[in-house]
């Protein structure tokens, strides 16, 4: 294979590899103890529209290496308000919206603001739209202060968030699933308050309807 078509077939290959919120009523809701073995929400739904063998001679680099193998991430586009207190990130098969816990609930409680509730039945109203049946409620906080306060609170959060949503999502079939996780799975640097206070955040997430 030349030079040319060797990184013809890497291009293809990276291709398939470009990598570009979740949240009672009637309904009904669990949270297991098992934690993920990658961050909740990021696990690639996606799959490779052909069969790539890595070890192929015919894909091996001029210096002699080889691909990793093929892994394929849906590709996310995020939107972000002015102040960063919602974010919205969407694939081809999920929503997902992310509240900083600030503008749901006073420092280190999980009574909401009077805000609140407008926001979360915002979502709630878009879940009907979009016919989920299955919706993720996931609490987190900073760093600051126990890892096991921080576990609670973020699950106090989360379960609010879904109580709230339950007076808008009606639909009997809906399976909440709810979780606090503490300073597990930042998205920003917790050496900052910028950071932290992204990631004190509750996240729902839900599948977009195939209609």
């Amino acid at each position: 294979m030349t030079t040319r078509h060797r990184v013809a077939a890497a291009t293809v290959v990276a291709g398939l590899v470009i990598a570009g919120v979740h949240l009672m009523g009637a309904t009904s809701a669990y949270a297991d103890d098992v934690t993920p073995s990658v961050p909740p929400g990021t696990e690639p739904s996606a799959s490779a529209p052909v069969s790539v063998d890595a070890n192929s001679p015919g894909l091996k680099m001029p210096q002699g290496g080889t691909l990793a193998p093929v892994k394929v991430l849906d590709i996310a586009e995020v939107v972000e308000d002015l102040g960063g207190e919602q974010r919205r990130q969407e694939t081809n098969q999920t929503v997902m919206m992310a509240l900083q816990s600030e503008v749901l609930f006073p420092e280190d409680s999980a009574v909401f603001n009077a805000q609140a509730a407008a926001r979360i039945q915002a979502i709630g109203n878009e879940i009907n739209q979009q016919k989920a049946t299955r919706i993720r409620v996931f609490g987190f906080t900073d760093d600051q202060g126990s890892y096991e306060h921080g576990k609670e609170l973020s699950k106090k959060r989360a379960d609010a968030v879904q109580a709230e949503l339950g007076k808008t999502v009606t639909d009997p079939n809906v399976v909440f699933d709810v979780r606090g996780y503490s300073e597990d799975y930042p998205i920003a640097d917790n050496g900052t308050e910028e950071g932290r206070k992204k990631n004190r955040r509750v996240e729902i997430t839900f599948p977009r309807s195939s209609g």
